[in-house]
């Protein structure tokens, strides 16, 4: 069975002023059960967690000052939100999210998260609307919980996944591969294990020939056990901030592809995911509800 992660504080502890396009965390649920890809039964709700699992990516005085709301200003404001109490339970909220979506991944080859993505979150710092990176502390659960040794990120969110690049950098047990906008946030990049930068404009074609190039002999080299994927759609023409020009259809034969061929290598992959900013709420819908539909078509 399917498993997502959803809870209504994804949507509904955001500031205001943040909600749009983030109304597509209570949109997206009810779009896969209204059409009928899901029943309330593939979704979970995800609790506070641990935070022993934070302090294992994140230094420990950033941690406690998140979580206190100690932050300096010049730290909060890189962050974007004004922080709040609300605000760092639903981060925690997203982190334990993927961490229970990782262990159904184990059990049933795949799981998602409604959100999560949070890429842009560092060791000892956040920004970009990041503030503890789920992927980061999936990871680190499924190591020191000794379900996975070696794990793969593929991140094809249009930014940079530059913070798990830095927390990771030093760490060949999880190898990070970032496909995004060559002159996009994050304007100074990070060095992932591999990053593959895209000019302005690629389209379906060019993006998907590298894609298809890549994975394939990079999961051959790097022998992974489990694949974390970022799979944000603000890699579509129409996105407000991204700046390349995939179709919806070729963002969907991306999550077609990499899906497949987690499937084909029968790696377990748990998906976060991520961004997407169109300003007509209807096509970033559409373009995540893709990624669930071929989730239950490919694996289930």
């Amino acid at each position: 069975m399917l498993k997502i992660a959803y809870h209504p504080i994804y949507q509904h502890n955001l500031p205001d002023g943040h909600r749009f396009p983030m109304e597509k965390y209570d949109l997206l649920p009810q779009q896969l059960i209204y059409e009928g890809t899901c029943d309330k039964e593939n979704f979970f709700e995800p609790e506070i967690p641990n935070n022993k699992y934070f302090f294992m990516v994140h230094d420990p005085d950033y941690v406690s000052d998140l979580l206190n709301i100690t932050l300096n200003q010049k730290a909060a404001r890189k962050i974007g939100f004004p922080l709040s109490e609300d605000l760092i339970s639903r981060e925690m909220m997203i982190a334990d999210g993927t961490i229970k979506a990782s262990e159904f991944a184990l059990k049933y080859g795949i799981a998602m998260n409604i959100a999560g993505g949070t890429h842009h979150a560092f060791t000892n710092k956040g920004e970009g609307f990041c503030m503890l990176n789920d992927q980061a502390i999936g990871a680190r659960y499924l190591q020191e919980e000794n379900f996975a040794n070696k794990i793969l990120i593929v991140d094809l969110d249009v930014h940079q996944g530059n913070g798990t690049a830095e927390i990771f950098q030093n760490d060949p047990s999880v190898f990070t591969f970032s496909m995004h906008g060559k002159s996009n946030y994050p304007f100074h990049k990070e060095k992932s294990d591999l990053d593959i930068p895209l000019e302005n404009g690629t389209d379906d074609h060019i993006y998907l020939s590298i894609l298809k190039e890549v994975l394939p002999k990079l999961i051959t080299k790097e022998q992974p056990d489990f694949i974390y994927y970022l799979c944000g759609v603000d890699v579509i023409q129409t996105d407000k901030l991204g700046k390349l020009s995939l179709t919806i259809e070729g963002c969907k034969e991306r999550d077609r592809f990499v899906l497949q061929t987690c499937k084909d290598f029968s790696i377990p992959v748990m998906c976060s995911m991520g961004g997407g900013y169109s300003p007509d709420i209807k096509i970033i819908i559409e373009s995540h509800a893709n990624t669930f539909r071929l989730a239950q078509e490919i694996f289930f």
